[in-house]
């Protein structure tokens, strides 16, 4: 992919000021940028490594998804015109390629996807909706529509705008779940084998669920209960009390400790404060920051900076999921 392109970035319809905001204030004001699409924006000026690279260390958060702009059409081309521009654009020919397709909007993309697909496979790629070196991103706005090309590895989130879909089994606690689950999933984190967790705010239990889905053995803190299907685990442990009162008297050392607690970003991000004198050295910490008032990103700023006094943060991103969240991963110091 040839160097000054514009490249295309997603984040939520509501976010977008704020990402706009965290943009700017990495690269300059001078950065040129358009919105193209309630949650789509284009910018001129840095390259998509040097904005994923922000976005990964969390010093952009809003930001949710990234490719770079390849072209842009009123309706697709033929199909040996799509290939041949998509193609054309590699480094070198390849085995394979996943094609993510969506619109800015209501609809899924399908008739892109197939599109792409079929321009494709009759070129002797192979097509997948994820797991490959390079992504190619088609969205469909109100005027146009747009076609990227990007490496995974820049693209933030392996789906199409970052807008991750999981399944909603019957044995599902609570939709907070998905937070969770995408976190683990965009962030490729590995919870120590046969790992202790706290789960602060842990009721009804759904976070709970999903750490003992990855191995961990857990202590649910909660004065709320817990969903019915989960007593009968024997690796549970429901701490009916409040957190403060459950580390004044905890003796345990813990590998992994998350919390999704509805707090304000400080209150919240004290709270992990706490836990870190409980949490061994490079312990896990997962930590949703609660949006809103009038300058969530300065609140979501602040909670960074108190968990800077004991951990190390890795990634701070506000996730498809979270809604007005910031999903946190850092290490304790």
């Amino acid at each position: 992919m040839s160097g000054g392109r514009s490249v295309l970035f997603s984040a939520a319809s509501d976010s977008y000021e704020l990402a706009v905001r965290e943009i700017r204030g990495e690269f300059g004001r001078d950065v040129r940028i358009q919105r193209v699409g309630a949650e789509l924006g284009r910018m001129d000026g840095p390259s998509v490594r040097e904005v994923a690279a922000a976005c990964d260390t969390g010093r952009i958060m809003f930001v949710r998804h990234l490719t770079v702009e390849i072209a842009s059409f009123e309706e697709l081309p033929p199909e040996h015109e799509l290939a041949a521009l998509v193609l054309g654009e590699l480094p070198e020919y390849p085995k394979a390629l996943a094609v993510q397709a969506w619109t800015d909007g209501a609809g899924t993309g399908g008739s892109s996807y197939h599109r792409l697909e079929e321009a494709l496979t009759g070129r002797g790629v192979t097509v997948t909706r994820a797991g490959q070196e390079y992504v190619v991103s088609c969205v469909g706005t109100r005027k146009a529509v747009l076609l990227g090309l990007n490496r995974r590895e820049d693209s933030l989130s392996d789906w199409p705008g970052g807008r991750m879909r999981l399944a909603r089994g019957e044995e599902r606690v609570s939709r907070s779940e998905f937070k969770l689950e995408e976190a683990i999933a965009t962030f490729g984190l590995e919870l120590p084998a046969h790992g202790k967790a706290v789960d602060l705010g842990a009721s009804p239990g759904g976070w709970t669920r999903i750490l003992r889905r990855h191995g961990q053995e857990v202590w649910s803190v909660d004065p709320g209960s817990l969903d019915p299907r989960l007593r009968g685990d024997r690796r549970i442990h429901h701490e009916a009390t409040t957190a403060g009162r459950f580390f004044a008297a905890n003796t345990v050392r813990f590998d992994v400790v998350v919390n999704d607690m509805r707090m304000d970003q400080v209150t919240s991000a004290r709270m992990m404060l706490d836990a870190a004198d409980h949490l061994r050295r490079g312990g896990l910490a997962i930590v949703t920051l609660k949006g809103g008032g009038r300058n969530p990103l300065d609140g979501a700023r602040r909670g960074l900076q108190v968990l800077g006094e004991r951990y190390d943060v890795l990634h701070a991103r506000q996730l498809h999921h979270n809604r007005n969240e910031i999903t946190v991963i850092a290490h304790r110091r």
